[in-house]
């Protein structure tokens, strides 16, 4: 190669690509990339706010500015679409959450010679990044960061230590595995840190699963308005701005109908939303989360009835499907293959479908589109901000 190049765009996993597919590390769209690998920085690179970066896996694109974030989460999303032959009838305006507003995170730390080491893991390593600061994390969880360390230091049992952080009504649920706490004074102390740091919930995994030790009030996270029991390692939309996209979109696509289908529901992230004067049936494999799903419907009695089902295994079946007003779908990463067929061999003549992997989205959209549902509307949405990871929303019609 003897000439220079401009990158064009940023690839799924983050790397920057020129007219003749030439992949470079930490491009962006306008760099100009010569023929040995020198970099010149274009219009839309921009020194990345953290220190950390680019050891640090949690973020891949914070040398982009604004407006090359934006269009790589468009382009994810659009371009799965268009590999699939797929019409979109509208692109909606993609949604970037903001900087400081991840509400949970996942953590790692190690006890060392000289104290603990504590934040993410490099990317594509198990080397843990000592994080003395974060632009992504909610100002509430990076509160606990300096804390967590010296926890760990006092504490750790020279092995690795994960630690689950999420923002809930009453303060932080926080989950440490990897330290037993044996003894009273250890016992003691944990509820000390928990207390100190006016901890919403701590637990203790040991290994046989979280156990709380701390919990002053019963923990809930509020959705659309509802108190729901927040029960250990539950998944939760990653920020409040986010999710009320998720939800708005959701709630705009099914105006009109009476019945609504939630398949995938969790907690009921949508179902309390639609539900009122809807009827909504939230359908859910996860124990924990049906039961408290269904605990908090009923305490408001919400006309959201809910199901125990592995819609994997047992996907509500065509003759089911065709008894709703409209389907909604937010399954996890590998898509909804056999719901989708069932739908799609229904009656069914509305859905809406919530994803976070364009890739097996989709797939599945690719079903419903050759059984002659219309692609109405799309809207890539980027919660996880500078990372790789991108989600949407999405309605069909037919």
């Amino acid at each position: 190669m003897s000439e220079t190049e401009i990158i064009q765009r940023i690839a799924a996993r983050g790397d920057g690509v020129t007219p003749s597919g030439r992949h470079v590390a930490r491009g962006v769209p306008g760099d100009a990339v010569g023929a040995d690998g020198t970099l010149t920085p274009g219009p839309h690179h921009v020194i990345p706010p953290c220190r950390h970066v680019p050891a640090c896996g949690g973020c891949k694109l914070q040398h982009a500015d604004e407006t090359a974030l934006r269009q790589f989460v468009t382009d994810r999303v659009v371009h799965a679409a268009e590999a699939q032959d797929i019409a979109v009838g509208e692109v909606l305006p993609t949604h970037l959450s903001p900087p400081n507003s991840r509400r949970r995170a996942t953590l790692h730390a190690l006890r060392t010679v000289k104290g603990a080491v504590l934040g993410f893991h490099e990317g594509g390593s198990h080397r843990i990044v000592d994080m003395r600061e974060c632009h992504i994390l909610a100002p509430e969880l990076f509160a606990l960061v300096e804390p967590l360390r010296k926890l760990v230091a006092t504490h750790g049992e020279r092995q690795a230590v994960d630690i689950e952080l999420t923002l809930a009504d009453q303060g932080v649920d926080c989950i440490v595995k990897g330290i037993s706490a044996e003894g009273l004074a250890a016992t003691e102390a944990m509820l000390d840190f928990a207390r100190d740091h006016a901890l919403a919930r701590l637990s203790l995994d040991r290994g046989y699963g979280p156990e709380t030790v701390w919990e002053p009030d019963p923990l809930t996270v509020s959705l659309s308005g509802v108190a729901v029991p927040f029960p250990h390692g539950s998944f939760l939309q990653p920020t409040h701005d986010g999710e009320s996209v998720l939800v708005e979109d959701a709630v705009d696509y099914l105006q009109g109908a009476s019945t609504v289908a939630d398949l995938f529901s969790g907690l009921g992230t949508f179902a309390f939303a639609l539900a009122g004067p809807r009827k909504v049936l939230a359908v859910e494999a996860a124990r924990d989360a049906h039961l408290a799903c269904k605990a908090a419907a009923n305490g408001r009695q919400a006309p959201v009835l809910t199901l125990h089902r592995d819609l994997f295994r047992n996907p509500l079946q065509a003759e089911e499907t065709s008894r709703f007003g409209a389907i909604l779908l937010d399954p996890p990463r590998a898509g909804a293959r056999e719901q989708i067929a069932q739908i799609a061999g229904s009656t069914a003549t509305r859905v809406a479908y919530v994803s976070c992997n364009p890739a097996s989205w989709a797939r599945d959209a690719k079903v419903l589109v050759d059984a002659g549902f219309r692609l109405r509307k799309l809207r890539p949405v980027g919660q996880f901000r500078w990372s790789t990871h991108v989600e949407l929303t999405s309605y069909f019609t037919r």
